[in-house]
């Protein structure tokens, strides 16, 4: 696979524009290097793949914040912090001679390389659910050549789903694999009606009890079915709507200071009064 990266390479590289080198890459790695010696930092040194795991995922959300925000500046912060985790778990393995950050690299430029087939060889792509199909097959491949047919019969449809991730976004993939697999409504109207059907099992089950927890998390899960049907990213979705409740909040403290007052001491028809008015000047902006 690396003679067919070689070749992706040297085509770009001739293209017009071409990234060329970059010096302050090599500049990063060799900081995070030096800060893992032995008269380096402390708290670098004492790092493991297992104690930067939380490190990771904070910094990964963190620059989704920003990228979601559309500060430029603070983009390039943001995703400076994710790349120094990248470079440092990459510096600990390499110390137990696990992998470098070379590797990490050429890793991900040979998959990037073997999942474009419509890019760098002979396969047609229009659409991106066409490109979605060929994705798929290439990862299929993957798994087969990595494994053998044994093992890709055994792992399950679902096992690549991370189940670390949020589970908002967790839901939409599961159920989207789901479908792929044919385990699918004819359309959104089945999806409401199953909607419906968890709403009035919810309902069902005492107050307080774990059943009724459940039973509420099915509701969810319906609900993010509707989200995948629609074509709607459910965990952006819920992002964009909490801080549409923040910014409307802040605006809701702003008016009860103007009136010399704290929003707790308001009563509910007051707090509404609020909020309706932080809801209209948001439409009037």
């Amino acid at each position: 696979m690396s003679n067919e990266a070689d070749r992706v390479d040297e085509q770009a590289r001739d293209r017009l524009g071409a990234p060329g080198a970059h010096p302050e890459f090599d500049r990063l790695v060799r900081t995070v290097w030096r800060l893992r010696q032995e008269d380096g930092c402390p708290w670098d040194r004492e790092q493991t793949h297992e104690s930067l795991a939380r490190y990771m995922v904070e910094e990964a959300y963190e620059a989704a914040e920003a990228l979601r925000a559309g500060d430029a500046p603070h983009m390039a912060e943001e995703l400076g912090d994710v790349l120094y985790q990248v470079v440092l778990n990459s510096q600990v393995a390499s110390e137990d001679d696990a992998f470098s950050i070379d590797d990490v690299c050429r890793a991900i430029g040979e998959k990037l390389v073997r999942r474009h087939p419509h890019v760098f060889g002979d396969v047609g792509a229009q659409t991106p659910e066409e490109v979605a199909r060929i994705w798929d097959v290439a990862k299929r491949r993957e798994r087969e050549a990595a494994g053998g047919p044994a093992k890709a019969d055994v792992a399950g449809l679902l096992d690549s789903v991370p189940r670390s991730m949020p589970a908002l976004m967790q839901c939409q993939k599961i159920s989207a694999r789901a479908a792929k697999a044919g385990f699918e409504w004819d359309d959104v109207s089945g999806v409401w009606e199953k909607v419906r059907e968890e709403r009035d099992e919810f309902e069902r089950e005492p107050k307080g009890s774990q059943s009724r927890a459940l039973e509420f998390g099915d509701l969810l899960f319906a609900l993010v079915n509707v989200a995948r049907m629609e074509g709607i990213d459910a965990e952006l979705a819920l992002a964009r709507s909490n801080e549409k409740f923040r910014r409307r909040w802040s605006r809701m403290e702003e008016l009860a200071r103007e009136r010399g007052c704290a929003l707790e001491a308001l009563s509910t028809a007051k707090l509404n009064g609020l909020w309706d008015r932080a809801k209209e000047e948001e439409k009037l902006s």
